[in-house]
């Protein structure tokens, strides 16, 4: 059996969570920018004048 040293153990597990933590922040930054397209497009549709059919 292979024994592994605490400071890899440790260092395996930061990094591991580092990464959880990372790929939330990148969906909430995903979503962040989701609705901020939105409220761009409905700011844009509110600045066009309505075409009259």
């Amino acid at each position: 059996m292979t024994v592994i040293s605490k400071e890899y153990l440790l260092l395996f597990n930061i990094v591991t969570d580092t990464e959880k933590s990372l790929a939330q922040l990148r969906e909430t930054l995903l979503e962040a920018q989701r609705q901020a397209e939105e409220l761009f497009l409905e700011e844009s549709a509110k600045d066009e004048p309505f075409s009259e059919q």
